[in-house]
């Protein structure tokens, strides 16, 4: 099992290099960054801004469907007949979209480090002291705070929807959970594709917050390089290429989700 683990770690690592856009075969570094301070290998910078690029484009896209998937739980809550779980549905939104992003990641990263350590010393656990991985800390810190968001987001939809579509459901003898995924989805994900591609936007923008818990993404990456080079303006000048290449790519492929989406609607 062991062997068989490392056999795809090594073909996921050699897929990773040659999909890299910067420093893989065909990378833009490894053409045209040769003999540079974007040099891939130990000459240059290239290997650690393509590191950089790979772990912002990473907590972004495990960071969407979680934070899809709990603004949409939070959703549901916002809209239940049930005042308990509209109190705690409208409390959590309130929070997360009140706090600073920089600041609840900070509760996480260093507040979950301390719970976990204050809950084992609790029953008996006298060991080395617990550390939260960077990348999971960032992950969870974005996820609600973008599940706060989206949440809205969802919510509007959900309104926007008319009632009749959920009587609809009833008259054709569908339970709940049917009219809801059969009948209110579709219309859902249309109506809240515009606000959510906007929120997906913002996201790629908020990942750069993981650099402080000294996780390697682009903007970390770019700071060592201009702390050892001295170059501040051609390093920063970089990121901001890079995450507006990114943001450029992102509007190309919404614009494709948009239109599938959209794909079964009536023209008028």
């Amino acid at each position: 099992m062991g062997g068989l683990f490392s056999a795809l770690g090594s073909f996921w690592s050699a897929l990773v290099h040659i999909l890299d856009p910067l420093c893989g075969p065909v990378g833009i570094f490894t053409w045209l960054g040769q003999s540079t301070i974007l040099a891939c290998g130990d000459t240059g910078w290239g290997d650690e801004i393509a590191l950089g690029l790979q772990v912002t484009v990473s907590v972004a896209i495990v960071t969407l469907p979680i934070g899809l998937a709990i603004g949409f739980l939070v959703a549901l809550g916002q809209q239940s007949e049930e005042k308990s779980l509209r109190l705690a549905a409208g409390i959590y939104t309130t929070i997360f979209r009140g706090l600073p992003e920089l600041l609840t990641l900070f509760i996480i990263y260093y507040g979950m480090q301390m719970l976990i350590q204050s809950l084992l010393t609790f029953v008996g656990y006298d060991g080395p002291p617990v550390e939260i991985n960077a990348f999971l800390a960032g992950v969870i810190a974005l996820s609600v705070v973008f599940s706060a968001y989206c949440s809205e987001v969802l919510l509007s939809a959900f309104r926007a929807i008319p009632k009749g579509q959920y009587e609809a459901g009833d008259s054709l003898g569908l339970h709940h959970g049917r009219t809801l995924r059969l009948i209110i989805l579709p219309q859902l994900v249309r109506i809240a594709l515009p606000g959510l591609t906007n929120l997906w936007m913002v996201l790629l923008k908020d990942t750069s917050y993981v650099s402080i818990i000294s996780l390697a993404d682009i903007l970390r990456q770019t700071s060592v390089a201009v702390r050892v080079t001295k170059e501040p303006f051609f390093f920063y000048g970089l990121a901001c290429c890079l995450y507006l290449v990114l943001a450029i790519l992102s509007s190309f492929l919404l614009v494709y989700v948009e239109r599938w989406a959209k794909r079964s609607e009536i023209r008028r």
